[in-house]
């Protein structure tokens, strides 16, 4: 059987952390520790206000756990975190540094697989390196993940991907057009989603709801 060809991509991340330890060049970002700062911080404003009482929370690909430093480091209450992750170093490490939180070791795309639900999902850097994939395969693990996750995520989710407004790319990121996604998520899972496009990186983010905030408008 062949290997399921996004474990390279796990590979190449467990690389980093081996070069560079507990750190954002650890998880594969680059340039500087605030822009994956500020990436914590355009995650979490996928959450919706006027829930009542905490809001589950999925750190699909979670890595280091370095959005559930963010939290506690910046007091954010109202959020009850769980991880998973394809990695165990990844999750041997992040169990290591909150013990007590609930890491899951799993293959969405494995159909054995069940997961519980949760209110939200983040896909932080999920989408945005291929590695040595090709453009359509990545793609196509990309629009199956996004099914998958639509599915266990009840009032939504997000995710980012690397933009097309550029005059570069990097043939081991995965660039994405606007358009291409929009037509994806609004054919296939939901209407009512929101681009983030506003933060100043190489990159877009996605926010996808299952309902409006305000009813369908009547014909």
């Amino acid at each position: 059987m062949n290997e399921k060809p996004y474990l390279s991509i796990v590979r190449d991340v467990e690389a980093f952390l081996e070069r560079h330890g507990d750190s954002y060049l650890g998880v594969g970002w680059t340039k500087r520790q605030e822009y994956a700062t500020l990436r914590y911080h355009i995650m979490l404003e996928v959450i919706r206000p006027g829930m009542q009482g905490p809001v589950s929370l999925l750190d699909f690909g979670c890595g280091a756990a370095h959005l559930l430093d963010y939290i506690k480091t910046n007091g954010i209450r109202g959020i009850d975190y769980s991880g998973l992750d394809l990695s165990d170093r990844f999750l041997d490490l992040s169990r290591s540094k909150h013990p007590g939180v609930t890491f899951h070791k799993a293959d969405l795309l494995d159909p054995e697989v069940r997961l519980s639900s949760f209110d939200y999902v983040v896909m932080n850097g999920i989408f945005t390196y291929r590695g040595g994939m090709d453009h359509e395969s990545m793609w196509r693990y990309c629009q199956a993940l996004l099914l998958r996750v639509a599915k266990i995520a009840r009032v939504g989710f997000a995710f980012n991907v690397m933009t097309k407004y550029l005059d570069w790319e990097r043939d081991d990121l995965f660039h994405l057009p606007l358009d291409t996604v929009a037509r994806f998520v609004s054919d296939n899972i939901s209407r009512a989603f929101t681009v983030r496009h506003d933060y100043g990186l190489y990159e877009y983010t996605v926010y996808v709801y299952h309902r409006a905030l305000v009813d369908e408008i009547p014909d």
